[in-house]
């Protein structure tokens, strides 16, 4: 299958979760590097991609201002308990022309999600090597071209148990996360519905509605090294039950996603703070 390159923007949230543990470490670090990952070419799709992007690593541990493997977000509240934080995600591109399900369709453009994050802590064991949160982000989606539109709302209820060194493994970071997707009728109107004018002997017309998204459940894995960071990630998803599981675009209602990343860690700062990473 050929490689796809695009944009930096859509990398995000797409290759790693964040395993947390209090340490001394540098106020910022920058590098770069590649990443690959082979995923369905929107979520119900029976046509998957791979695609080559940048992995530009950029962490900053400021006490209100974060930005890490869980991505850029600033933070609210912050107890030992509960933090509030602003987070964001983000989907791919699809030329409908390469997709056989939307053939005639308009293309679906690369969007950006942002909106604040409550994270609970709920159990960490005593030499913080476990940890227990769940997390309840909620963010608006925004396609990402020359007129940008609001395209509705997900919220993404999980648990998220981090594990420093697995099985052993000195520096290793293990991270698995579990939970239900909810969108609203909009968002769900932008991926799966189909116009009068878009319907077809094959492709009958359709109104999503919103409610249940399906479940994903996903592990990733990394290790910082002195001056490079390798991570991965391997994702399962399901719509089975999800409100538009009907939708003439929905061709698959399960698919596994993978991913992977290297980047080479060229500077970083000489002032330490501690942080959770």
């Amino acid at each position: 299958m050929m490689w796809k390159v695009v944009p930096a923007v859509c990398s995000l949230a797409l290759l790693t979760l964040p395993v947390c543990h209090a340490e001394s470490l540098p106020l910022w670090e920058v590098g770069i590097g590649a990443a690959g990952i082979r995923l369905p070419d929107y979520r119900g799709s029976d046509e998957t991609g791979a695609y080559l992007l940048p992995a530009p690593y950029v962490v900053y541990r400021g006490e209100y201002l974060k930005a890490d493997r869980n991505g850029l977000r600033g933070t609210l509240f912050d107890s030992d308990r509960v933090e509030v934080s602003l987070s964001a995600n983000a989907t791919l591109p699809v030329n409908s022309k390469n997709n056989a399900a939307r053939s005639g369709m308009d293309d679906l453009n690369p969007t950006i999600e942002l909106g604040p994050t409550v994270s609970m802590n709920l159990w960490q064991s005593n030499d913080r090597r476990l940890k227990l949160d769940f997390r309840t982000p909620v963010r608006t989606s925004i396609t990402l071209e020359s007129s940008p539109k609001q395209i509705g709302w997900v919220f993404a209820p999980n648990l998220n148990l981090d594990i420093k060194d697995p099985a052993g493994f000195s520096g290793w970071n293990l991270g698995m996360l579990a939970g239900p997707l909810f969108s609203s009728r909009k968002y769900n109107d932008y991926f799966y519905s189909v116009s009068a004018a878009d319907a077809t002997a094959a492709r009958r017309a359709y109104s999503a509605r919103g409610g249940y998204s399906g479940s994903q459940f996903t592990m990733a894995l990394s290790k910082r090294y002195a001056r490079y960071w390798v991570g991965g990630f391997l994702r399962y998803d399901t719509l089975a039950g999800a409100r538009f599981e009907d939708s003439p675009l929905v061709k698959k209602t399960n698919a596994v996603s993978a991913g992977f990343a290297i980047t080479w860690v060229f500077g970083e700062s000489s002032r330490m703070v501690n942080a959770s990473e």
